[in-house]
């Protein structure tokens, strides 16, 4: 898995180079691009402070038995979420209707299921010094001064100069906990973890990071399946994989909540600022 799904990364990225399109598009309400590598600088160097950032390694599950069913069952949902959004042409209401009962519903119900049966697997938990605690803001930081505040920033929407306060923050609001919070707990929380236990730390943060990026064809597609397929492996698949590695070090949501959230609302902020 892990090879794999580098090389798909790497070979998509050599594709865009060897066609002399590097640009990606960053986001689902415009066709504007910027460089692919404007996405990878600030991930490189957050995944390089999270590496070196001193924290225990966490631990990966209390139970001796591998989570095979919920992984292969989340797995299955991941898929079907990305190619039914894609089937129903990725807007309102389709995706947020889907992902309420992929990514939520359904996996809800089967972990309340085995949890009344007793064989639900479970993450390890622990008490943590505050400073441990608050390690993450390192490389969340230096990821979003890099993202936001130097030559390679994503460039900001004029959404928030266009609608009404109560709109901007309705937005903001639904698209926080509809995008950021509900993607984080299913692709980081449950998927990659519950993988991580079967096929170890890597492998897992590679096939959560091309599962999450592989929906988002629905909503910037351009028509051409391998482009599009390419274009969030370089874009999303990649941030993907800082995402990943903050949840496996520091098994806090609260880190990957922050950076998704920024990701969605930091571009539309920066014009009030």
């Amino acid at each position: 898995m892990l090879v794999v799904g580098l090389l798909l990364i790497v070979g998509s990225a050599l594709w865009f180079v060897l066609t002399g399109n590097t640009g990606v598009r960053y986001s689902a309400d415009t066709d504007d691009t910027v460089p692919m590598w404007f996405r990878w600088i600030p991930v490189l160097a957050g995944v390089a402070l999270v590496r070196l950032v001193p924290f225990p390694a966490a631990a990966i599950t209390t139970t001796e038995r591998q989570p095979r069913l919920e992984a292969g069952v989340l797995l299955a949902l991941a898929v079907l979420f990305a190619v039914t959004l894609r089937l129903a042409g990725g807007g309102e209401p389709a995706h947020t209707l889907l992902k309420a009962l992929l990514l939520l519903a359904v996996p809800a119900a089967m972990f309340w299921s085995l949890r009344r049966k007793g064989t639900a697997w479970r993450l390890a938990g622990g008490q943590l010094d505050a400073w441990r605690h608050w390690a993450p803001v390192i490389p969340v930081a230096a990821w979003g001064l890099l993202s936001y505040a130097s030559p390679w920033a994503m460039p900001s929407s004029d959404f928030a100069t266009t609608v009404d306060l109560v709109t901007l923050v309705l937005a903001l609001v639904v698209g926080f906990l509809v995008n950021s919070l509900l993607e984080e707990v299913f692709y980081r929380r449950w998927l990659q973890s519950r993988w991580e236990a079967i096929i170890g730390r890597w492998p897992a943060i590679v096939l959560a990071s091309l599962l999450w990026a592989a929906w988002h064809i629905a909503i910037q597609s351009s028509g051409d399946l391998p482009a599009d397929l390419a274009s969030t492996f370089v874009n999303q698949g990649i941030l993907g994989l800082f995402l990943g590695y903050l949840w496996s070090k520091y098994r806090m949501m609260w880190p990957i909540v922050a950076v998704h959230g920024a990701v969605n609302a930091v571009p539309i902020l920066l014009p009030l600022l």
